[in-house]
């Protein structure tokens, strides 16, 4: 020891220190170990955006060159670099929009901001089951019910978890099936609505109030809104105030989206996991034909361009739901200024034969094994030329990559058609429309029309915007109406009615029939849900869309506490709202009435014959006779 200490300090003497020399080796190794990390993270991301790219597929047939210049386009444009610095010029140059757009990007940043609070929302998850709650229901409209309604049916609620029941109805057998289904002093009302001031959400409030206790309710809102007042006031258990720049319809990876998803014991931390790993995939930084939401929006995009605007939605068993939320992001974004890319979801695919060329399939595929049933109608469609767009997901937690794709796709192909995707101008319209009619009816609305019927009979009234001649039955009505269909035109149907199986399964019926028979596409959606949805696109897209408006007398009905109208009468004045708006915009649209008794399916029954379908003969089953042996 003696020796090496000697030795030391002659090279002091000389100038070697062996402190500067031990300090030079650490720097010197820390800078290598660095470089060396970083090149591991840089290989990781590498991988993880090449992953990303490598999850979606195409065959674009003819449009397949329109489409790559359009994507070198973009990219010599810096579209994506603009959309993440928030330049609201990329979609608007007016004053007035830019101001809208500014404050509607968070959602760009949102999933990374909300990893910060996925303990937080985990331990309240925690504290609901622990509270005992058996069911937990979810009051809102659009962006604040699809999102968790897609969460509910494609992850599922965990083990020990109450069980999530959407309620985005103003429909009063839909309440009173809801209310038998659950105990309200045991069930968590989560009250979502961005402006606080969501009529069919206040109006559900009220009706659960009467049954629970305040401790009982969460609020979910924007900060400074009405519902926030009403929930400190009130003494609700939580308030959720959510970042306020972020649309609702892009909020799924919010507390919109993500306080349900806690509650039914979702892992939102691999949800958020997937969604940052598809947000690295669409950084600025990646090229065009590699940035998967850049990609689909250029895509999308090119083929409206190309005549292809209506955007088909097919999916793998167990994600069929997203297409709802994905419907409701594109009408609501892009179906604005005489636009639109129309969004089918839940349409039966069919034979080449039953589409026109203005169709882009997308396809949504759940894992690695294939649907030979889709498969092969998808390949079908190739053949001829349609474009179809595969997306693959490995698991069902891929949704949260897919909510990023989607609305970043969307906010891109926005910007190349030319329209703000952030703005919903039609929307309020009708809801000025329902408060009208409102004030001007009795707490007893009548649920006839206030003009005359094109056509009336025991079980039907029949109205019509436009002038289609009279009409002696419901088919007649019917055959006349869709006589107006356009090449390129689609069906919207919207039903004021009662979810059920049995109405699914006429609507269904309805649509396949005609878009078999008419070669045009096919929308269906519930009201006054499809009004937060697609009820954009009705009035402010092009004049491409035949409205079909079926309402019903309903056998029952339901008060709203503290209001003098009834939901019954609420649901009808939203019918008669949008009813309104369809006619200022000059839509072709019918309204058929179902009377007290009328089936759903006779009106399904009766199109199908108006288009030419023919009734299909009834099997006959022929008893075959036993033969019996006798004993010897």
């Amino acid at each position: 020891m003696d020796g090496a200490k000697k030795t030391l300090a002659d090279l002091a003497e000389v100038g070697i220190s062996l402190d500067a020399v031990t300090a030079q080796v650490l720097d010197e190794g820390v800078v290598k170990f660095d470089q060396a990390l970083d090149q591991l993270l840089q290989s990781i991301e590498t991988k993880i955006v090449a992953a990303a790219a490598e999850r979606q597929s195409a065959s674009l047939g003819d449009d397949l060159n329109a489409v790559s210049e359009n994507l070198a386009a973009a990219e010599q444009n810096q579209v994506a670099a603009r959309v993440w610095n928030k330049d609201a010029a990329l979609w608007k140059s007016e004053p007035a929009h830019q101001a809208i757009i500014r404050n509607a990007l968070g959602w760009l940043t949102v999933a990374q901001e909300m990893q910060k609070r996925v303990d937080e929302l985990k331990a309240f998850g925690a504290q609901i089951k622990q509270a005992g709650f058996k069911s937990a229901v979810l009051c809102g409209m659009g962006g604040s019910s699809l999102c968790v309604e897609v969460n509910r049916d494609i992850i599922g609620s965990a083990k020990g978890f109450p069980r999530l029941y959407v309620l985005d109805t103003t429909d009063p057998a839909s309440i009173r099936a809801l209310e038998r289904k659950i105990k309200p002093k045991q069930t968590l009302f989560i009250i979502a609505s961005k402006s606080g001031g969501t009529t069919e959400t206040l109006s559900h409030y009220k009706y659960f109030a009467a049954q629970a206790p305040a401790q009982n309710f969460i609020a979910i809102t924007d900060a400074g809104s009405g519902l926030e007042k009403l929930a400190r006031e009130k003494g609700f258990r939580r308030v959720f105030l959510n970042p306020g720049d972020i649309g609702g319809r892009y909020s799924a990876l919010s507390y919109f989206g993500l306080v349900p998803a806690a509650v039914m014991g979702i892992d939102i931390g691999k949800l958020l996991e997937r969604a940052d790993e598809m947000a690295r995939a669409c950084a600025a930084n990646i090229d065009a034909e590699k940035n998967p939401g850049l990609w689909l929006g250029v895509a999308l995009a090119t083929l409206a361009q190309k005549g292809r605007y209506k955007i088909t939605l097919v999916a793998s068993r167990g994600i069929d739901p997203f297409g709802a939320w994905a419907e409701q992001l594109i009408a609501e974004s892009t179906g604005k200024e005489g636009k639109g890319l129309v969004p089918v979801d839940g349409e039966p695919l069919g034979a080449p034969s039953a589409y026109g060329n203005d169709r882009v399939f997308v396809y949504l595929q759940l894992g690695r094994k294939k649907d030979a049933v889709i498969e092969n109608k998808l390949r079908a469609l190739e053949r001829v030329g349609q474009p179809v767009i595969r997306l693959y997901l490995r698991d069902a937690y891929d949704i949260g990559a897919e909510f990023f794709r989607w609305e970043f796709a969307v906010a891109v192909a926005g910007a190349l058609i030319g329209i703000d995707a952030f703005d919903q101008p039609n929307v309020q319209e009708s809801k000025d429309n329902t408060k009208r009619v409102l004030e001007g009816q009795s707490s007893v609305v009548s649920r006839q029309s206030p003009e005359k019927p094109l056509f009336e009979d025991k079980q039907f009234a029949v109205y019509a915007t436009t002038d289609i001649g009279a009409a002696k039955n419901l088919r007649g009505a019917l055959k006349a109406f869709l006589r107006q269909a356009r090449q390129g035109d689609y069906l919207a149907t919207m039903a004021y009615l009662e979810r059920t199986p049995a109405n699914n399964a006429a609507l269904r019926a309805l649509r396949v029939a005609a878009r078999n028979q008419l070669k045009i596409a096919t929308t269906v959606g519930y009201g006054p849900r499809f009004l937060h949805s697609t009820g954009q696109l009705h009035k402010g897209g092009a004049n491409n869309v035949l409205g079909l408006q079926i309402t019903a007398d309903s056998a029952v009905d339901a008060p709203i506490p503290g209001e003098p109208y009834s939901f019954g009468a609420l649901i009808h004045a939203q019918a008669i709202g949008d009813w309104q708006a369809l006619q200022s915009h000059e839509r072709r649209a019918l309204r058929v009435h179902l009377k007290r008794g009328a089936k759903l399916g006779e009106l399904a029954t009766a199109l199908k014959a108006a288009v030419g379908v023919k009734p299909t003969a009834k099997k006959t089953r022929v008893a075959k006779k036993k033969s019996v042996k006798r004993k010897a």
